[in-house]
């Protein structure tokens, strides 16, 4: 039987050699990657095309959430579970938009997470109830006709209402508790959805359609 290729992304060097260590112990399970940031996972994906990736929320140069967003872009068949160290709820409601596969806290005990791999790999999902009823709350919140018309995440609205207010990338980091990289990943991916080529030009075109006020 063909092993499950599994790609580990995690700033932390204690929490990546440890899940390589404990996952590497399943015969079932390869460890094919190690990254320590989005960037590197992405890289990794495309050359390793591992079956599923464990991604940690936050990493510096790309956090998870924007490395999943760009990853089911490219490479739709990945998987990704997000590893995430405290419930939060924000970043992976972000990741499910974009695709991912499940979430699970990273205190959980390595048999567990084991086998999550494999209910991920069988085509299952690792959604708490908990999760999923704050997903329908989110889904009921929003305005679909605002936000939905471009297919912008709320949070590529978020980055979109900063852009218009006229903060630079650093400041909108700052702001939204991202890094800057992660900051113009979400800006090339807003110009990419609206069809624009600046922040000008994406502001009025978000405001004509709704999507902002004016």
């Amino acid at each position: 039987m063909a092993k499950i290729k599994v790609l580990i992304a995690d700033d932390q060097e204690l929490i990546l050699e440890s899940l390589h260590i404990v996952l590497s112990m399943e015969e079932d399970l390869e460890i094919v990657g190690l990254a320590k940031n989005g960037e590197e996972a992405i890289k990794g994906c495309e050359q390793l095309k591992p079956d599923i990736v464990l991604m940690d929320v936050n990493m510096p140069v790309m956090d998870g959430v924007a490395a999943t967003a760009l990853i089911k872009e490219r490479i739709p068949a990945t998987k990704i579970i997000m590893l995430t160290s405290y419930k939060e709820v924000e970043y992976v409601l972000a990741a499910l938009s974009y695709g991912a596969e499940g979430y699970l806290l990273k205190a959980i005990h390595p048999k567990d997470l084991a086998a999550g791999i494999r209910v991920v790999q069988a085509g299952g999902t690792l959604i708490s109830q908990e999760m999923a009823s704050k997903m329908i709350k989110n889904m009921n919140n929003t305005t679909p006709a605002k936000s939905n018309e471009f297919g912008l995440t709320a949070r590529e609205v978020d980055v979109l209402h900063k852009l218009a207010a006229g903060l630079r990338n650093q400041e909108i980091a700052e702001v939204l508790y991202l890094s800057e990289g992660t900051v113009k990943n979400y800006i090339s991916t807003i110009y990419s959805k609206l069809n624009v080529k600046g922040r000008r030009e994406a502001t009025r075109k978000a405001r004509d359609s709704g999507i902002m006020d004016h």
